[in-house]
């Protein structure tokens, strides 16, 4: 008791403490001893790659791999781009509508950026056919700006495959003012 009530002298109870600061110090007790868990945790998957002569390596992985993706239920190029982004390891909701313009509005997407499909992962929106691994690194990066977008529908992106024909295209980022820069060109 004497880390909660450092300052309570023994007998005195005018100075009892609130259940508000008795959450908190059981919050942050909880909290270290979980940080100590993971730490010992972290040790011992250490000492065992130790052991079997190899390191232990980070996870490269971004944390957020879900994903939900707003289309027309008619576009076929949009099933083959969520086939492209869960072939890359994003967990995929697919919501159908006929009012795609409300979305993009909604996402902060430009007029000028707009394609067929968006989408949403952790606080990016995704408009268009963005390749997968564009999109693990803006979450890797996680630069500032709404979002990425390729605009229209080049042949050659995810989704939009025509046999060997590719066309060049710009992977765009485009900030809160409808602004955009070249993140990447394919």
């Amino acid at each position: 008791m004497s880390a909660y009530l450092p300052n309570r002298a023994v007998g005195d109870v005018s100075k009892t403490p609130d259940r508000r600061a008795f959450l908190k110090q059981a919050t942050v007790l909880v909290g270290l001893v979980a940080v100590g868990r993971v730490a010992e945790a972290q040790a011992g998957a250490r000492a065992v790659a130790g052991a079997q002569g190899a390191t232990a390596q980070p996870a490269t992985q971004p944390a957020v791999r879900a994903m939900t993706v707003y289309k027309d239920p008619n576009c076929g190029c949009c099933a083959k781009w969520v086939d492209h982004v869960k072939q890359a390891g994003f967990t995929v909701t697919v919501r159908e509508t006929d009012d795609m313009d409300s979305v993009k509005a909604s996402f902060g997407v430009p007029a000028a950026l707009a394609s067929c499909h968006t989408a949403r992962v952790g606080a990016y929106a995704i408009e268009g056919h963005v390749p997968a691994d564009l999109i693990v690194r803006l979450l890797k990066e996680q630069p500032a700006g709404r979002g990425l977008a390729v605009p229209g529908m080049p042949v050659g992106s995810p989704g939009m495959e025509m046999g060997s024909r590719k066309d060049a295209y710009d992977v765009l980022l485009f900030d809160k003012a409808g602004k955009s820069r070249v993140y990447a060109s394919r």
